[in-house]
Parts: C-alpha cells; sequence; structure tokens
C-alpha cells in the first residue's frame, strides 16, 4: 500500500476501508495481490449488478476492441450506439409502453442529474427543486444541493442554493401528512413559497440508508409534482437496472416520472456510462449542444451496455434476483431477531438490503470484521449506521451463503 499512503490523494476512501491491493475479480470475488479471496458485497457501489469480468461482456468487448471499433465518439452516430439504443427501446422502453428518449452526457450519475436539473429549469422557468432528507444525488454543485450529507455539502464551499427540503417517506416528520402540508404551503398564495421545478426522488434511497419508499406515498409526490406545474424525476443510478427484481425500481407502483436518471449498472461491465430518459416534448426544448460531455459516446460501454440488455429478455435473472433477495432479507432479520435489545433493523427490496445497527462505531467495527473475514461490504446511512448489502446480482449461492454467514460472524464478535 505505500505507492498509495505516498503518492495518492488523502481524499482516498475505499482503499482505507479495504487495505490490500486488488490484483484480479470474477463475478463476486476480488482477489488481491497475495492471493486472498473477498466475497464481494459491495459490487463497486452498484455498478457490477452483472458481476466483475463478466464473460459475455467481455467476449462482446475484446470483440469490438480486435474490429477496431469506434471506442470515443462524443455524440456522433456509430453501430455501437445504435445496437444499444435500440436494444434498451425494445427490451425496456416498449413492453412498458415508454416513448421517452435517451440522453447521454457525462459518464457518471452525478452529471445524469445534473442535466436533469438543466431540463427541469429550463422547461418551466422555475429555481428551485424538492429534494428529501436523507437522499444522495451526486458530488458536483447541482447534485450536491439535493444531497442530505452533511460532511458532503460541507466539502462544496459554497452555498448550495436552490433546494426545498422534505422528509423523506420513512424520515421523521415523513410520510403523506408533511407532503399534504407542503401543498398547503403552495396553495397559499401569502406562504412566500414559490412552485419548484422538480421533486426529484429516489424510490430507495441507498447511500441514504436503504430506506424504502411505499407506492402510495410516490404516487402521492408524483400527483403532488404535477399538480403544481412540477417535472417528476425519479433518480434510480444504484437501484435501477435489476437490482430490485425488476428492471426499475418503481415497476408496478403505478408511476409515470417525467425523467428517469440511469447510471452505474447501465454500462454492464463496470466501464461508464449514464442516461437520462426525458419525455419527448420536454426533451423537444433541448437546443442541440446545450448540454454536452466529452465522454458521452462510450463505445465500451455501449457493447457492454447492450450485451447487460440481454440479461432481461425474459423474466430467468429477475426471478432469481427476487429469490436472493428474500434470502439476503431473511438472513438479515435473521441477525437482527439473535441480537434482541440492540434495536437492529433490516430493510430493503430486492438485492439491495440494508442491516441498521444503529451505531456508526459498530457498524465500521463490524465492517473491519468482514473484511479480516473475506467479505467486502460498505456502510451508509447516517453516521454510517447501516451495512449495505448489494453482491452483484450474479452471485453464486455458494458465495452468497458462504458471505452472509461472514456477516452475521462478524456482528457476533464485534459486540
Amino acid at each position: 500500500m505505500e505507492v498509495f499512503e505516498k503518492w495518492e490523494s488523502e481524499i482516498r476512501g475505499y482503499s482505507r476501508t479495504y487495505p490490500t491491493v486488488f490484483a484480479s475479480a470474477s463475478n463476486a470475488r476480488q482477489v488481491d495481490e497475495g492471493g486472498r479471496s473477498y466475497i464481494d458485497f459491495f459490487a463497486g457501489a452498484g455498478v457490477l449488478n452483472f458481476g466483475h469480468n463478466n464473460p459475455r461482456m467481455k467476449r462482446a468487448m475484446i470483440e469490438f476492441l480486435e474490429a477496431d471499433g469506434v471506442a470515443h465518439s462524443l455524440d456522433m452516430a456509430t453501430t455501437t450506439k445504435r445496437d444499444f439504443i435500440s436494444s434498451f427501446v425494445s427490451t425496456v422502453l416498449e413492453p412498458r409502453g415508454m416513448t421517452m428518449k435517451l440522453q447521454f452526457m457525462g459518464p457518471t450519475g452525478t452529471n445524469a442529474v445534473e442535466a436533469a436539473l438543466k431540463l427541469a429549469r429550463r422547461v418551466t422557468g422555475r429555481r428551485e427543486v424538492v429534494a428529501f432528507t436523507h437522499g444522495f444525488h451526486g458530488m458536483t454543485l447541482g447534485s450536491l444541493a439535493l444531497t442530505g450529507n452533511d460532511a458532503f455539502r460541507r466539502a462544496a464551499g459554497v452555498p448550495l442554493e436552490h433546494v426545498h427540503r422534505l422528509p423523506f417517506e420513512t424520515a421523521p416528520g415523513g410520510g403523506l401528512p408533511s407532503l399534504d402540508a407542503y401543498r398547503a404551503q403552495l396553495e397559499d398564495v401569502s406562504s412566500g413559497l414559490r412552485p419548484p421545478a422538480a421533486f426529484v426522488v429516489e424510490t430507495i434511497q441507498a447511500e441514504g440508508g436503504v430506506n424504502v419508499a411505499g407506492a402510495e406515498w410516490l404516487q402521492a409526490v408524483q400527483q403532488l409534482a404535477h399538480d403544481v406545474g412540477a417535472l417528476f424525476v425519479i433518480d434510480e443510478i444504484q437501484v435501477g437496472c435489476g437490482r430490485t427484481g425488476s428492471y426499475f425500481s418503481f415497476d408496478g407502483m403505478g408511476l409515470d416520472p417525467d425523467i428517469v436518471c440511469l447510471a452505474k449498472g447501465i454500462g454492464g461491465y463496470g466501464t461508464p456510462l449514464a442516461m437520462n430518459l426525458n419525455r419527448p416534448e420536454l426533451d423537444a426544448q433541448w437546443a442541440p449542444g446545450e448540454h454536452t460531455g466529452t465522454f458521452r459516446g462510450q463505445g465500451l460501454s455501449f457493447v457492454a451496455g447492450r450485451e447487460a440488455l440481454t440479461y432481461f429478455a425474459d423474466d430467468t435473472l429477475m426471478t432469481d434476483v427476487r429469490a436472493k433477495g428474500a434470502r439476503i432479507e431473511a438472513a438479515l432479520r435473521g441477525i437482527a431477531d439473535a441480537h434482541p435489545g440492540r434495536g437492529f433493523e433490516a430493510r430493503g427490496r430486492g438485492m439491495i438490503q440494508g442491516l441498521d445497527v444503529v451505531d456508526g462505531a459498530l457498524a465500521k467495527a463490524i465492517t473491519q470484521e468482514c473484511f479480516a473475514r473475506g467479505l467486502l461490504i460498505g456502510p451508509c446511512g447516517s453516521g454510517g449506521r447501516v451495512l449495505k448489502a448489494i453482491p452483484p446480482l450474479t452471485i453464486p449461492d455458494a458465495d452468497l451463503t458462504e458471505g452472509l454467514e461472514i456477516l452475521a460472524e462478524a456482528v457476533r464478535s464485534s459486540l
């Protein structure tokens, strides 16, 4: 680790949580240069839905490179982008009756959120945006203004403005009454509040602590947005692309967002890609080149992302995800039940599950103990009190079982 400690910026974080040098990886395991294998319940913070070095994607990418495919294209038309778009439309959009336009921008999630904010403000002529407590939407200034984490916000160094914060459904003061109160304020011409440009919400707050919103509350947010002339934007960046047991986390909830922000898993292999789905009538208000990004034409990501979409040609993977998610949920509930009086809570949906151990120091100790035993897992939520399990969707059953056993043992030994 000496090279990293001497030369890499102090900003590095994950290398402190996992203090070893990784040399290779396959599916749900990473191997360090000493030959030790670790089960990966972190999966690149949700990027590696299809595992490390997915063989189907690797083969497609090698063929692309050997054929001198266009690796970088800005927003020029390429065969690989056409293949990705066509596959996404036929696999994801058309079966849902969606007619969204696909907008590519810079290749990270925060770029997607920034583009959504810009479009929402452009089409409504309004500045303020509604975001929710404990939300995480990115680290650039616009998306950071939406993000609730105080430590991240303090690092901005400038005011983070034009955001009205409401409590998330599961947060103190949250639920339908808070939405009704905000509606009443907007309807009161003497309240001093102006209607927002958009409501930006995660159906499951991943970094915020695996906080799960219900369909009724999300429908109420959508209705309020439309009633006041605002856009309803779903940040699907960490929980989309099959993570919850369906392609979108909001499938079957009666939701019809104006913009959907996607990144992380859509690149398939771990190569970067971000994309917004915009309603056509909203997208039509963009002027050509009005929002750009040097790396929005990622050839390798289009190739791997198209291969990832083949996993959704039928329901085989999603059936497996729902079954594995139920196993993870049961295991975490079992850990919570095994330690009564501690206030532990398990929550989540599909293959994003969290164990709230109440105390951030305890969560850190458990994370370290997991690492010592060969499991990579990360804390999230207020004060880092929630252990978040987001293994690859393709994790073998044996690795999943072993990882859950390690977690249970690490919790016991850390108390």
